[in-house]
């Protein structure tokens, strides 16, 4: 049985899909600056994820959505003297070529929220006939103190949540008459830039209401996986959970919350906005898409990623090795001999990639060859590092 970490209860819990279908929400790029590895880290584990639930037999709907509209988007271009727009439009190809590239199994849905505004329009709506939002001059606040268990996921206290929300890209923006420092908005009035009509002003809407609505829209009410980075934990998530649970009435929100550790470059996190990435068309320069998969997975995913360049070129010789000790020949069926069970049952065990790979490496060269066909489907079709 797989077996998942959700962040929600702090514990790796059986996992059971709700239906029949597994849903699968994770969060997108913003893009104006893609794809260093820290991107492809995070998408790679839930690609592997959802190839090894198709590859059990599960029918998988996964969404992932492309925030096309956002301040660092508007503060990227206004910097750089280009249109948002065509920004977003040039980096969000640059990320689609990037992840073909590494073999991606691409979502079955890819909302962009400048095409998703009547959702987030209906779901402000609901949030305010409920109470559960107010109107003041900068536009429409959710009140954090009608989400009774607002917090759960971050377990975060108040100050260290007011320490974070001052540093994201859109505090400048936060009107200073909101009833609570922690309230957040869902829809902005805003004096400058790309603006939409709605019955509460021009403006444009909150980046965390995106994601509830494009989420309900496409998978309903109640999903089974949700999944991003670490850092999106807070604000990111937990405002989600608060305003789908209470424009819905549905709880929880989300079965299980999957969430990445960060990639490092010299003990920093790899990110935009200190400029210390790297990318996955450089990285591919001098390396192959098994490599980089090999590489990248071969970590647990929970666990932050330290950069190395001569892991990444060692992980170039085992992708060879690999291939080598596998040989050619037929391409599964998955079989039910030892070493193929020995493979999966590390990534039914909370998806450990690293642990899965280790014993592919080992079992391909001890195995007889009648489970060879079945080793060769597990490593190209589950985790794509042949």
């Amino acid at each position: 049985m797989l077996r998942l970490y959700d962040t929600r209860r702090r514990a790796v819990v059986p996992f059971r899909p709700r239906s029949g279908a597994t849903t699968l929400y994770v969060c997108g790029i913003t893009p104006y600056d893609t794809t260093h590895l820290g991107h492809a880290r995070t998408f790679l584990v839930f690609d592997v994820l959802v190839r090894h639930l198709e590859a059990r037999g599960t029918t998988v709907r996964y969404a992932q959505n492309v925030t096309d509209i956002d301040e660092s988007i508007l503060q990227r271009a206004a910097r750089d003297g280009v249109s948002w727009r065509d920004l977003g439009r040039r980096e969000e190809r640059a990320f689609l070529a990037d992840m073909r590239r590494l073999g991606w199994r691409k979502p079955d849905v890819m909302p962009h929220a400048t095409r998703e505004l009547a959702a987030m329009r209906l779901m402000i709506e609901a949030l305010l006939r409920k109470g559960c939002a107010y109107e003041i001059e900068g536009g429409v606040y959710f009140d954090t103190s009608h989400a009774r268990h607002y917090g759960e996921l971050s377990r975060f206290p108040v100050a260290r949540m007011r320490r974070i929300l001052a540093a994201q890209d859109d505090a400048a923006l936060d009107d200073p008459e909101r009833r609570h420092p922690i309230d957040f908005a869902l829809w902005r009035r805003v004096p400058s830039g790309p603006t939409w009509p709605s019955r509460f002003g021009r403006g444009r809407p909150g980046w965390h209401i995106e994601c509830s609505a494009m989420s309900l829209r496409h998978l309903g009410p109640r999903i089974d996986i949700h999944g991003g980075g670490s850092d999106l934990v807070y604000p990111h998530h937990e405002n989600e959970i608060a305003q789908s649970e209470c424009a819905t009435g549905r709880r929880p929100f989300v079965g299980w919350w999957m969430h990445t550790g960060p990639v490092r470059l010299e003990a920093e996190k790899m990110s935009k906005s200190l400029g210390n990435m790297i990318f996955v068309r450089t990285a591919l320069e001098t390396s192959t898409r098994q490599a980089l998969r090999l590489y990248l997975l071969d970590r647990h995913y929970r666990r932050p990623f330290d950069h190395d360049e001569a892991e990444l070129v060692r992980a170039g010789e085992r992708a060879v090795a690999l291939a080598e000790s596998l040989g050619r020949g037929a391409v599964g069926p998955i079989g039910r001999d030892a070493a193929t069970r020995e493979v999966l049952a590390a990534l039914d065990d909370d998806l450990d990639t690293r642990a899965a790979i280790r014993a592919l490496e080992h079992m391909s060269r001890r195995t007889a060859a009648s489970a060879q066909p079945s080793l060769r489907y597990v490593a190209r079709n589950v985790l794509g590092v042949l």
